[in-house]
């Protein structure tokens, strides 16, 4: 059987994206972004997989209407099938279906990772793969710790051929969206999504936000992940997904600190000592 264009397909996902950012009233320079991706995809006469097999991410940027951030998206889609983009729209995103997206990691070892490391993006699993913590976890070992290293390092070298590692937004920006999401969540000023992950009844009860501050698009939504819910934090941790005028992606937690001179203050994980020299500690 013929594998279906990916220029329709793309297109598809490009128009749904689109359509559920509307639903969410995010910025409307966002939804064109991702209709215009669509008509420009629709119009094209080859299937874009040639160019990105031919010509790789590069060859996408040079398209109309598609830039950095989009050919990573298309990227993603030939790859894996699948945009992680759209999953967290529609309230579907895992760390475990993004782990999957790594060659040898099925949802067993996936669920693994996660559960065992508390681990959720691929940077993070680069890391538990250097470190040997990754090599630690059951099932996993030396030889197969090198092969999703391996696979990671693929993944994330063609994301940051596409521009995604870059400027990062300001600690007291990222945490003013994160006071900003949690005001209006509080006061049930947002709407609602139901996310298919430890919500078996469906409900529509995480609140999501799309804003537009300092240059940078924004999406802030409570973490939805098996750790938040063990220790009973998903009203606490606040994941937070950037984008620039590119629509490259990139992403950071912000929680609540529990230990040392920060105790009880906001904190984006990861850059705790930024946020201490912010606040004069």
């Amino acid at each position: 059987m013929a594998r279906k264009n990916l220029n329709l397909i793309a297109a598809e996902k490009f128009r749904e994206c689109a359509e559920i950012l509307r639903q969410q009233q995010a910025n409307p320079f966002r939804i064109n972004a991702y209709v215009r991706a669509a008509v420009a995809l629709e119009a094209l006469e080859s299937d874009v997989r040639r160019i990105l097999e031919r010509d790789g991410i590069e060859g996408l940027i040079k398209l109309p209407a598609i830039g950095k951030g989009l050919a990573a998206a298309i990227d993603e889609i030939a790859r894996t099938g699948r945009l992680s983009q759209l999953d967290r729209l529609r309230g579907e995103a895992s760390p475990e279906i993004l782990f999957q997206s790594v060659p040898g990691v099925g949802p067993r070892i996936a669920r693994d990772i996660h559960d065992k490391l508390h681990i959720d993006t691929l940077e993070a699993l680069e890391l538990a793969a250097h470190d040997g913590s990754l090599a630690a976890v059951p099932g996993i070992g030396e030889r197969r710790a090198a092969a999703i290293r391996a696979g990671v390092a693929a993944l994330l070298g063609r994301t940051r051929s596409a521009g995604k590692s870059g400027p990062l937004p300001a600690t007291r920006l990222l945490l003013a969206v994160d006071a900003d999401y949690r005001k209006r969540a509080a006061a049930d000023q947002l709407p609602r999504i139901a996310p298919r992950r430890f919500n078996p009844e469906k409900e529509a009860w995480l609140p999501i936000l799309h804003t537009n501050q300092g240059g940078w698009h924004f999406t802030a939504l409570f973490s939805n992940t098996a750790r938040a819910h063990e220790l009973k934090r998903t009203g606490d941790w606040v994941v937070i997904y950037f984008y620039d005028d590119d629509h490259r992606e990139d992403q950071c937690t912000v929680v609540t600190e529990t230990q040392g001179p920060m105790k009880g203050m906001r904190v984006v994980r990861g850059r705790e000592a930024e946020c201490r020299r912010e606040a004069n500690l």
